[in-house]
């Protein structure tokens, strides 16, 4: 694994995190009709979401820092960022989280029910006056900052892809190199867009109910904008899974996943990757296991 790719392991740590420490107590308030466990685990539903949330965001937007970087020369073959340095700016997420997520509970703001009653998160309607400058702060360095970075970073990438396609069509070869990165742009553009896409009506209804009574807004609308928001960390696999190749293999090697009765099992023999080549009969063995090879990379 490249230091790079350990930024997607962290995502996918906080898609988990927020999926088991948040959804069940959800899943059971909504079960029975009422929020269950009082003012404790309403404390711990909002700081365990407000965390998540910013850890997954943060970590989007190292994503696409470290990208911009790697795409800057993309043809060498030394990495451009080691993994010592992955692991602190990993690091540096976890804790850049926590400070936020414990700031309500030191003063700063409070976290509080939604309006439909199932779910807690930041009271936004009752910070009008004494946490104003908690929700403007965490909006412009938590949402917007980041969003303003992912789309400058990825922007670059996508104006150095075009240039470098640009040039390849002179050979009339794309290179490997060039082709893989746009997969990864393509994918990561994808998984912040969804992110983005997805907090944004939560975030809409959260910055109105500070400036109008929170009260005209039906717990009904309130509602979607809030399963929409929770929603975006079930997307990320389903991205990976349809773009990435390699992903999607790994996937398909899961036993479970088998709808034969054979057991799966991973193999480099031509005859076992059969999905890969339109006939055997008719390409070389040493075409074909050059073509296997470039589908694996």
């Amino acid at each position: 694994m490249k230091p790079p790719e350990l930024l997607n392991v962290n995502l996918a740590v906080t898609d988990l995190g927020a999926a088991v420490t948040m959804y069940p107590l959800a899943a059971a308030s909504a079960w029975s009709h009422h929020w269950l466990g009082g003012d404790a685990t309403c404390l711990y539903y909002g700081l365990a979401g407000f965390f998540f949330g910013v850890a997954s965001i943060m970590n989007l937007t190292i994503l696409a820092i470290v990208r911009f970087v790697v795409s800057i020369n993309m043809t060498s073959p030394n990495e451009k960022i080691s993994l010592k340095t992955v692991k602190m700016l990993c690091m540096w997420t976890w804790l850049y989280a926590l400070i936020w997520a414990l700031f309500p509970i030191l003063g700063w703001g409070w976290y509080g029910p939604e309006p439909f009653g199932l779910s807690c998160s930041l009271a936004w309607g009752q910070m009008k006056h004494e946490g104003f400058s908690m929700v403007v702060s965490m909006f412009s360095f938590n949402l917007i900052m980041p969003c303003v970075i992912i789309i400058c970073c990825y922007f670059g990438i996508a104006i150095k892809l075009y240039w470098a396609y640009k040039k390849s069509m002179n050979s009339n070869r794309v290179p490997k190199i060039v082709k893989l990165q746009r997969r990864l742009l393509m994918i990561a553009v994808l998984v912040s867009l969804g992110f983005i896409v997805c907090w944004a009506p939560y975030g809409i209804v959260s910055i109105w109910s500070l400036f109008s009574d929170s009260r005209t807004i039906p717990p009904q609308v309130s509602l979607l904008p809030c399963m929409f928001a929770k929603s975006s960390t079930a997307y990320n696999p389903l991205i990976y899974y349809i773009f990435s190749p390699g992903f999607k293999r790994e996937v398909k090697q899961l036993r479970w996943f088998c709808l034969s009765s054979n057991p799966c099992h991973v193999s480099n023999n031509i005859n076992d990757n059969k999905m890969y080549m339109v006939s055997a009969d008719v390409t070389s063995r040493v075409q074909a296991l050059s073509i296997l090879q470039e589908i694996e990379e």
